[in-house]
């Protein structure tokens, strides 16, 4: 049972501008000359928790978080074609809760004016790099200027590893990445001719309790609160996810969302195939980066039953119109909320699914799989480069010193 919402860690915390602290307390409000402004962008292309760890990350760096998002035709250019339109992308992004306000078609390369446009303090990264078409650093402008501070990758996720999940169609994907597959996968798909690069290589992701914590707020539901639980895989969150959820959400004056998880065995039950692709860890970060979720229920029982109601206090159950499998025993999940006359069917008008999603990804896979060589190889090439220039760096401190 977790709750949503944002603990920024120790190393995290900000004061007023220029005075992030490390290791301590943030500046104390009063001395706060006015708030510390953010910039954040990128193609957000199958949004993850990865990016949302990211823009977590950005927000505990200060007040006001804003988040340029690229155009279709600006990612074709540089790094190949994006699954998502431009448009479901925007509003992937604005569904993450620690985002404050989206430019749309935000420019690839960050330059001093863009920062200077938004009144942002500084631009935000992950310790991971990003390149134009022709190979160079696109944050090089502001990082000479000292407005550009990092952030931590998260491990184990990327799009380029959930691209390889799907294309595997395999039931075991992320429980047991020793199998042959999924080294053929990391071999073929995240590793170029050249070598291996530290950014789009696959990894496995470890959840962990603290990581957990960080994306969740301990809120409980207020007096007034209209308590309303849906359930279901939410599997690779995506924009239909969102639209269903913002429709939940608007159920009510004062919404309490509750977001039951299936179990990844519960899923490939009655969703088959190799699903989910993502497993209970990460489809837990995923949800409660939604900014219209109050709390998730980590392996929710299928069938919505009498404990559970009265557990909660639930005031409302919804559902999508998709299909709505049988349990087990061939009986209708979601007969005790129908009884009670809590339950209701709604429309967000958003067709798309994940099968939609993994259609996509296989209609164009030698795109991206020619997509992530490129990728790797630019990646490469700026390793070799930074190896020679420390090579040479040490070389002449060799030789000053003998002097």
């Amino acid at each position: 049972m977790i709750k949503n919402g944002h603990h920024a860690t120790d190393d995290e915390k900000t004061g007023d501008a220029g005075c992030i602290k490390t290791g301590g307390a943030a500046c104390s409000p009063d001395k706060r000359k006015r708030p510390l402004r953010l910039w954040c962008d990128g193609c957000y292309d199958m949004v993850h928790y990865g990016h949302s760890n990211q823009l977590r990350q950005a927000k505990g760096m200060g007040d006001y978080l804003i988040v340029g998002v690229h155009t279709d035709a600006e990612i074709s250019k540089h790094k190949g074609p994006p699954v998502f339109t431009q448009a479901e992308r925007y509003k992937m992004v604005r569904a993450i809760k620690w985002v404050d306000e989206i430019v749309e078609g935000a420019p690839y390369v960050t330059t001093l004016e863009t920062l200077d446009k938004y009144n942002c303090d500084y631009c935000v990264h992950g310790d991971d790099i990003t390149l134009t078409v022709d190979g160079k650093d696109t944050y090089e402008e502001v990082k000479r200027e000292g407005r550009y501070k990092e952030c931590k990758r998260t491990q184990g996720v990327s799009t380029t590893d959930l691209v390889g999940r799907m294309l595997l169609m395999t039931k075991a994907h992320h429980s047991n990445m020793s199998n042959p597959d999924y080294q053929t996968h990391t071999d073929n798909f995240g590793k170029g001719p050249k070598g291996h690069s530290p950014w789009t290589g696959v990894s496995q992701f470890l959840q962990t309790s603290q990581k957990i914590i960080q994306f969740a707020s301990g809120k409980e539901p207020q007096p007034g609160d209209s308590i309303i639980y849906v359930a279901g895989a939410f599997d690779l969150f995506h924009i239909g996810h969102v639209d269903f959820l913002e429709m939940v959400y608007k159920q009510a004056e004062k919404p309490y969302v509750i977001v039951g998880l299936h179990f990844d065995q519960e899923v490939n039950r009655y969703k088959g195939k190799n699903y989910p692709i993502m497993n209970i860890h990460e489809r837990t970060l995923s949800v409660l980066a939604c900014r219209y979720v109050s709390e998730v229920v980590i392996g929710a029982p299928y069938a919505v039953g009498k404990d559970l109601l009265d557990h909660f206090r639930v005031d409302l159950v919804c559902h999508g119109k998709t299909e709505v499998f049988p349990d087990k025993d061939g009986s209708d999940p979601y007969a005790e909320p129908k009884r009670r006359g809590i339950f209701k069917t709604i429309d967000s008008q958003n067709n798309l699914t994940t099968d939609d999603i993994v259609q996509r990804i296989i209609e164009n896979r030698l795109q991206y799989e020619a997509r992530n060589e490129k990728k790797e190889a630019k990646e490469m090439a700026v390793i070799e480069a930074m190896k020679r220039r420390e090579t040479q760096e040490q070389k002449t401190a060799t030789t000053q010193a003998a002097q």
